[in-house]
């Protein structure tokens, strides 16, 4: 192993700076080869173009306005097992001190834990995952809890 290799746990905080996202919780997914983004409200608009909302925390509900290119339309596999029709877009992905191009497919992923799946192809090439680990790159930010409530 190249000591100089950047290396990721399975869960990650994110950035995804053209859209003002400064840290969203990653599940680092080898065995998925795309990645996928949770949110709400796609609106398809003319022009190949699309527009959602980004749902970067759950509590407090955080959303995101974003409008983008639409770079592909594909089938994909949930872990369902059924194949289900995905729109992909473009963004930059900053992982770490490194930033470079992802295509993200829109889902709605409501019921997940995290809000963004991190498939291979999203993962830049030279980079490990060390499956027994989380947060090397830093500990996801915590809001405050109410006394009281459950974790």
């Amino acid at each position: 192993m190249d000591d100089s290799a950047l290396v990721l746990g399975w869960a990650e905080v994110v950035a995804l700076p053209e859209w003002g996202i400064r840290g969203i919780r990653a599940k680092v997914d080898s065995g998925a080869r795309t990645s996928a983004l949770h949110v709400e409200s796609i609106e398809e608009l003319g022009g190949d173009r699309v527009r959602f909302h980004v749902v970067v925390t759950r509590r407090p509900v955080r959303r995101v306005h974003v409008e983008a290119v639409v770079c592909r339309r594909a089938a994909v596999r949930a872990s369902s097992g059924h194949a289900e029709p995905r729109i992909f877009v473009r963004t930059s992905l900053r992982v770490g001190h490194h930033e470079h191009p992802i295509e993200i497919g829109l889902v709605a992923r409501d019921t997940m834990r995290f809000r963004m799946l991190l498939g291979r192809s999203g993962v830049p090439r030279g980079v490990l995952v060390d499956c027994a680990r989380r947060y090397l790159l830093g500990r996801p930010s915590r809001t405050r809890r109410r006394r009281g409530t459950q974790r």
